[in-house]
Formats: structure tokens, C-alpha cells, sequence
């Protein structure tokens, strides 16, 4: 189940983070939003900032510029001209809603905090500073002027929905949950806020209720695999990997699935025994990955070579090798090679082949010790002199010397040298101890003494 959690995380990423973050940058640019914006330059005198007979005018002369065509730098200019520490917080608000509109956030930002010092009360001045706080990522920032909006009145689903958002992102989910679902009881056609929903049970690990939410968000818009990719990660949170897998292969049929899912895929199937279909989901993502994780990839290969799915290990690893072409490192290609000589092995293709594909893997790095003690194996029945070599070199390497003297000392046994063995043995123990090697230990000693008497 480790695995599966691992996984989650990532697909978690990737279905609640960045692809829903995207969706709500959409906001700022839908034509409802855009008029309630529009209408936040009108007047409340009953709850918001008077004005003066005199600023009055100002203001209208300022609504005219802005009526005209490419007129509000000289909106922007008048505005300024009439700011002062005794104005009304009318004309501050106003210029932040300029600044806001031609995107230059640090202005409105200045202009509608500087509002709501002189009427703390202005609260679509707090509302545009929270949409601000939230289009620059500043999640903390933009929870104060948010909750103050409610406080002071505002109940529309945009607010709820954009506090729930908040909390959500600063990993605030009960708050978050509260938020959201008080923003589909006013909107509730606003798939955004039962995602954000889902993703905040999700993080609860109220999965049950995050699959029924899934559930109708699919039917309601069928056209998008984001839900479905949500209730596989939680089907696997349940650990009911199976289901997972089964919504994994919906949404390849009917949507193609995500690289990542393809791999998480993979892996449910190594985890339940499935060993082809495995094979499959990591080769369908291998060949539609534009820029394959060749790492990934060939830890996808050690897995099938693991599992002994050795024809489809071969493939997967040829085809990386073709796409690799020039741009592998010397540790991608040692590790190839070592994948290869697995295989050869396993398949029974040739000592010969093997024994040169660890060869190579020694040119590349000479402190390789595991193709040191394999080149030691492999050269232990034909040249014991050879085998001892290479096993003498490993012993050479801190973290290899207690399986190379091991191994070297088992060589010796084979040969009746019972005695030469047992210093080799006994260092091994020192570095390892384990209760085979303390066993063999034991009975090659007895075997040392048969031998003296």
C-alpha cells in the first residue's frame, strides 16, 4: 500500500492542484465576473465612503474617460491628481480598479489597501484585495479580507468559493470544506467549488464522500477525466486497488489517461500479480510520453525483469534505448547494461554475452561492485584465478566487501581449500553478520578440522 501512497501524491498534484488552479484563473476572464467587477465602480452611499459636491464632479469627469475609448491613462492621471490623505476613499478604490483592469497588481493592490485605511468598512475594497492576494498566489494574505467581506456583509457563492480556495491551498481543510460547500448552496452550477470540494475530503480522507461527489460531477460534465482520475486515487486510498485500475482503463478508452496514471496503473497491476497487463499500461506510457522519464522508465523495466516478465522487460528496454540514442549518461547506460545482463541471464542467451556486457559496465566505472562480484560468479567455474581477481577488487570497495569475501570464500570451499575460506568468512561476518553465513561458517570450520586431523 506504500507504493500506493507514494503514487497518490503525485496524481493528487496533478489532478487537484494544477489543472484545477488553471480552471479557476478562468474566472478573471468570464463575462459574469467581469460585470460584477465593472459594477464595483458604482456607488453605496448607505454602507460605503460619501463623497463630496465637489469630488462628485471629479468623479463624473473620471466615469466619462472611462467610458471613452483608450481613456484611462487619463482617468488614472485625474484620480491621482486628486488623491490626497482628506479624500474619499472613492477615488483610491476607483484608481486600484484601473490599475487592476490594465493587470498592474502591485498599483491596485497599494491603491485598495490605501482605501480601506480611510473607511475600513469599504468592503469591495477588501473583496478586490482578497482577488488580488489570490491572482498572486498569496493564499494567507487574501484569507483577512476575505473573512472581513463576510463580516461586513457580502453573501455570494464568489466569496465562499475563493475563501474556500484559500484555506484549501494553505492546507486549512475544515475551514475549506465549510467554505466550499456554503459556495455550491449559492452557486451550485459552479463545478470548481465541488471540485475544490472533493479535493479537500480527499485530503480529509473522507474518501467515501469525495467518490459520490466524483460521481456527480461526472455526470454533470462527462466530458472531463479530472473527476474520474480523483476517485481512482481514492478507490486506492480505500485500498481497493482493482477499482482504481478499472477507472484508469475508462478514462485511457474514453479520454486517454495521463502519463502518470498509466504508470500508477502499472504498478496496481506488479502489486496484484497482473504481470502483462503491467507490462502494457508502462509500454503505452513509454510510447506516448514526448519526453519520457527514462529513469522512471527503467525502473519500470527492473520491475518487470524482477517479476520475470523477461520478453516484455526486453522490449521496454529496447525501446529505450532507441529514444535514448546519444543523449544517455554514463550511469543510464551502466544501468542498461546491467538490465541487459540480467536478462541475458534469465533467458539463458549466452554466459559469453553476459560476461562482456559486465565488462563494459567496469570500463564505465571500476568501483562497480555488483558487476564485480557477477564477472567473479560468472568466471568461477572456467577460471577460478579470474574470478578470485575480480572478487579481490570488490573487497576493495567499502560497501561490497563482505558479499565479495563471501563469495570468494565459497569459491575456495568448491575447491576444498577449507582453511583459506575460513579468514574470509569470518571478516564477512564481522562487516554482516547473518546466521546463514554463521552456519556455513560453522560447518566449513568443521570441515577445516576433518581435513587437518
Amino acid at each position: 500500500m506504500k507504493k500506493y501512497k507514494v503514487i497518490l501524491v503525485g496524481c493528487i498534484a496533478l489532478v487537484c492542484g494544477g489543472v484545477w488552479a488553471q480552471e479557476l484563473g478562468n474566472f478573471w476572464k468570464e463575462p459574469a465576473f467581469q460585470k460584477a467587477f465593472m459594477g464595483s465602480y458604482g456607488f453605496r452611499s448607505e454602507i460605503e465612503p460619501r463623497v463630496t459636491v465637489v469630488e462628485k464632479e471629479v468623479m463624473e469627469k473620471v466615469l466619462k474617460l472611462m467610458s471613452g475609448d483608450n481613456e484611462a491613462h487619463k482617468a488614472i492621471d485625474l484620480l491621482k491628481k486628486n488623491i490626497k490623505p482628506s479624500s474619499s476613499a472613492v477615488f483610491d478604490f476607483t484608481l486600484a480598479n484601473l490599475y487592476f483592469q490594465e493587470d498592474n497588481l502591485d498599483e491596485a493592490l497599494r491603491y485598495y489597501t490605501s482605501a480601506i485605511e480611510k473607511f475600513p468598512a469599504f468592503q469591495r475594497a477588501h473583496k478586490n484585495a482578497a482577488l488580488i492576494h489570490i491572482r498572486n498566489g498569496s493564499f494567507d494574505a487574501a484569507l483577512e479580507p476575505l473573512t472581513k467581506c463576510i463580516e461586513l456583509g457580502v453573501n455570494e457563492g464568489l466569496t465562499y468559493g475563493l475563501l474556500g480556495y484559500a484555506y484549501a491551498m494553505t492546507e486549512q481543510n475544515i475551514p475549506a470544506e465549510s467554505a466550499y460547500r456554503l459556495a455550491i448552496l449559492l452557486q451550485p452550477k459552479t463545478l470548481d467549488w465541488k471540485l475544490g470540494l472533493c479535493r479537500t475530503l480527499f485530503k480529509q480522507q473522507k474518501y467515501g464522500e469525495a467518490i459520490a461527489l466524483c460521481d456527480e460531477l461526472s455526470k454533470t460534465d462527462p466530458g472531463k477525466s479530472d473527476y474520474l482520475l480523483l476517485q481512482a486515487n481514492a478507490y486506492l486510498s480505500m485500498r481497493q486497488p482493482m477499482r482504481a485500475a478499472e477507472i484508469y482503463e475508462l478514462v485511457d478508452v474514453t479520454h486517454r489517461a495521463p502519463i502518470p496514471a498509466l504508470h500508477t496503473l502499472g504498478d496496481i497491476y506488479v502489486n496484484e500479480g497482473f504481470i502483462e497487463q503491467a507490462a502494457d499500461a508502462y509500454l503505452r506510457a513509454f510510447e506516448r510520453d514526448e519526453n519520457p522519464d527514462f529513469a522512471r522508465q527503467l525502473r519500470n523495466v527492473e520491475v518487470l525483469v524482477s517479476r520475470t516478465a523477461y520478453a516484455s522487460a526486453s522490449q521496454l528496454l529496447g525501446n529505450i534505448q532507441g529514444r535514448m540514442g546519444e543523449t544517455v549518461t554514463d550511469e543510464q547506460r551502466k544501468q542498461m547494461l546491467k538490465l541487459e545482463a540480467r536478462l541475458v541471464t534469465a533467458t539463458g542467451d549466452g554466459n559469453g554475452e553476459q560476461a562482456a556486457i559486465l565488462e563494459e559496465i567496469v570500463k564505465l566505472d571500476p568501483l562497480d561492485g555488483d558487476a564485480l562480484i557477477l564477472l567473479g560468479q560468472h568466471y568461477g567455474n572456467t577460471d577460478p584465478e579470474k574470478a578470485i581477481f575480480y572478487y579481490e577488487r570488490a573487497t576493495g570497495i567499502d560497501r561490497f566487501e563482505a558479499d565479495a569475501r563471501l563469495r570468494h570464500a565459497q569459491l575456495l570451499v568448491k575447491t576444498g581449500k577449507y582453511q583459506e575460506a575460513l579468514p574470509l568468512l569470518k571478516r564477512a561476518l564481522e562487516l554482516k553478520p547473518r546466521d546463514d553465513v554463521q552456519r556455513y561458517f560453522e560447518q566449513v570450520e568443521r570441515a577445516a578440522r576433518r581435513t587437518n586431523q
